[in-house]
């Protein structure tokens, strides 16, 4: 039951191959061009002129602003087995371990990015918290079309749109002959095949409620900057029983980079 063996990045490998395949985070928002510690940079390309062809070309730079953001969320995972080293000579019990930590990871970074919703443009939100909208099968396929309008009103790019549901609205759509009768969700979310207005759904028990109000965040990819990054791993003989110890530090952090990119609707189900 040593701990001499234990391959730190065999670990990492497995916890964050793992929670890819079921972060919500991942598919909705735009990685970072690059990391430098724990601080992420992010490229905004500036607009390019268009101008009438008189016979002569004049050549715009286009200007490309960094942006800066810090992961300065924390949140660590620890765990007890009874002998690292077996478990990692077994390859396959190595995912088995580490599916809970992925998983607490998967809910706390998604939850994070989906409390942005508060730094959507101001244009974008239907509903508030003082007046929210009463959802109800006959009408929530509209607002969800009127999320995508609010995005089109602001030329977002037509793809790589995200409509983000919880399962009782999904329920709800799915009464709506528009809709899918029996809805396929994937293992990171996705409802297979499933769009509204330009807006591929995709659902999360993560979604933001405030004293029963719930937060349903349309958003193009690129609005929303986010990363995160496995801090420290490391393996060691307990002291207080009889067992090997593995514990984990998660960094990550997030930004609404493009605020006319994210539209929110404040609602309630009826």
């Amino acid at each position: 039951m040593a701990v001499t063996t234990f391959k730190k990045t065999v670990w990492e490998a497995r916890l964050l191959a793992n929670y890819s395949k079921t972060s919500i985070a991942e598919v909705i928002t735009t990685p970072p061009t690059t990391i430098e510690g724990k601080t992420m940079k992010f490229n905004k390309a500036g607009a390019v002129d268009v101008k009438d062809y008189t016979g002569t070309v004049v050549w715009d730079e286009i200007d490309t602003t960094d942006v800066d953001l810090n992961m300065d969320q924390q949140k660590y995972f620890a765990f007890t087995l009874n002998d690292v080293d077996a478990v990692q000579a077994a390859g396959d019990l190595v995912d088995a371990h580490v599916a809970n930590a992925s998983s607490g990871v998967q809910v706390e970074t998604d939850s994070y990015v989906l409390g942005l919703y508060t730094d959507a443009h101001a244009d974008n939100t239907i509903g508030t918290d003082a007046a929210p909208e009463a959802l109800t099968k006959t009408n929530v396929y509209d607002y969800i079309v009127d999320l995508g309008t609010k995005l089109n009103k602001k030329k977002v790019p037509k793809t790589d749109r995200y409509v983000t549901i919880n399962s009782d609205v999904l329920g709800l759509l799915s009464k709506d002959d528009r809709f899918t009768r029996q809805p396929v969700v994937l293992e990171n979310g996705v409802v297979e095949g499933q769009k509204i207005n330009g807006l591929q759904v995709v659902v999360s028990e993560e979604l933001i409620e405030v004293d029963g109000k719930l937060h349903i965040v349309a958003n193009h990819k690129g609005a929303i900057g986010y990363g995160k990054q496995i801090d420290q791993m490391e393996a060691l003989r307990l002291e207080s029983k009889m067992a090997d110890g593995v514990r984990g530090l998660t960094v990550f952090g997030g930004s609404v980079i493009r605020p006319e990119g994210v539209a929110v609707l404040t609602a309630t189900i009826g």
